[in-house]
């Protein structure tokens, strides 16, 4: 079988040698806005086509070379992935409103109609509007962000209605991670609780949950924020299966049947409130990584999801289980600097549960301030038996960077 990845960016770059793995033939295809951020491998495919627009005429040439199966890999894929399995009749999602799997505020209340809780949402172009909703609303912060970009794309945190004009007006003036300009911003209330994250594949509307991961933030200023570390959680919490639950909930709200899917949910003192949620692989991780941690990871098993769906269907996929403590980390670049050398680096890679580090800039560019994902200058795993020895480790990255890591000649 051949299948077609749609923008194969990111951590979409591993899942062509997963699919020969399985037997599976990748081509890709790549949209008109893809995410620049993200690093991709063109010599990973036979066949790389450029979509331009011309949905006809990208299906027609993929009938033509056989695709069964078409998959979004990141974000900016996952629209052009439902149209093209719609075209050629290929296992895809559901077809009643597939914008609410990119656009955030028909996201929510499509959510929202299948009887799962949401956050306070509206959206609109005028800033004035949004004001209007939050003052009648009466609680606050508020979260304004873009309706369809991710990595934490201009979102802010807003106290009151200066904020929310300030925020608004940043994000209207700004294209979002793809290119395209941001004609309207969603306002949320804020949710407060622990932050998860579950991967799943899917096939033929049977969910498979691949991991739960817990993620912690770090404020950048007092109007916006990102994340700044995860690690797994076992299969069997408590909380982990309240907020598994409801991200298969989720998925069927949303109509996402196949492939695979990265759902964000705020555990809060109510349970579990949709963030977002994602037609796609999810996130940064490396997946051997992942593998050697929790003993599965989601690009092999969507692979695996693909080539054999009744793998999924009869519910024969693995169940993960945590093989060690591991803390997945963005670098954080307090200020202006630049990318150290290998000899700056050595104490980082020096610390006892240091497992990997990926630099995402090369050395000796200037870089600056990490406000976002996009501004990060690459993420790192820490991994030990003794979780106070991967706290500690952790702490001094961080204590690192406060103190120089990023500064020339440190």
């Amino acid at each position: 079988m051949k299948c077609a990845i749609v923008d194969a960016y990111g951590i979409g770059r591993f899942l062509p040698a997963a699919l020969r793995r399985h037997g599976v033939e990748p081509l890709h295809v790549r949209s008109q806005f893809p995410d620049v951020h993200l690093s991709y491998e063109p010599a990973d495919f036979e066949i790389d086509i450029q979509h331009d627009g011309d949905l006809e005429a990208t299906a027609a040439r993929l009938r033509e070379l056989g695709v069964g199966f078409v998959v979004a890999a990141m974000e900016s894929g996952v629209l052009l992935a439902d149209a093209l399995s719609a075209a050629l009749g290929t296992p895809g999602n559901g077809p009643s409103d597939p914008p609410a799997r990119r656009d955030k505020h028909r996201m929510v209340r499509a959510v929202e109609r299948a009887g799962l809780a949401v956050a306070d949402s509206f959206a609109s172009p005028h800033a004035d509007e949004v004001v209007t909703w939050a003052e009648t609303r009466g609680q606050w912060p508020v979260v304004l962000k873009p309706v369809a970009s991710a990595g934490m794309d201009n979102v802010h945190f807003c106290h009151d209605a200066e904020d929310i004009r300030a925020a608004h007006a940043s994000i209207r003036a700004a294209t979002d991670r793809y290119g395209r300009h941001n004609e309207t911003a969603l306002a949320q209330g804020f949710l407060d609780g622990d932050e998860y994250f579950v991967n799943t594949v899917s096939r033929e509307g049977k969910h498979h949950i691949v991991e739960i991961w817990r993620y912690r933030k770090h404020r950048i200023d007092s109007n916006r924020s990102m994340v700044s570390n995860e690690h797994p959680v076992p299969f069997n919490d408590p909380d982990a299966k309240q907020v598994g639950e409801y991200a298969l909930g989720v998925l069927d709200a949303l109509e996402i049947r196949n492939g695979a899917a990265h759902t964000e949910i705020m555990q809060t003192a109510n349970g579990p409130v949709l963030v977002e949620c994602g037609a796609r692989l999810g996130g940064a991780h490396l997946p051997d990584l992942v593998t050697r941690s929790i003993g599965t990871n989601q690009v092999d098993l969507l692979a695996l999801a693909i080539a054999r769906p009744e793998e999924v269907t009869a519910g024969r996929l693995p169940t993960y289980r945590l093989l060690n403590h591991v803390r997945f980390m963005n670098l954080i670049v307090p200020r202006d600097g630049v990318i150290p050398d290998e000899a700056g680096w050595q104490p980082v890679r020096d610390l006892e549960s240091f497992l990997e580090l990926v630099v995402t800039q090369p050395t000796g560019k200037r870089i600056e301030r990490t406000v976002d994902l996009a501004t990060s200058p690459g993420y790192m795993y820490l991994s030990h038996d003794d979780p106070d020895r991967l706290q500690a480790d952790y702490e001094r990255v961080r204590e690192l960077e406060r103190t120089g890591l990023y500064e020339p000649n440190h």
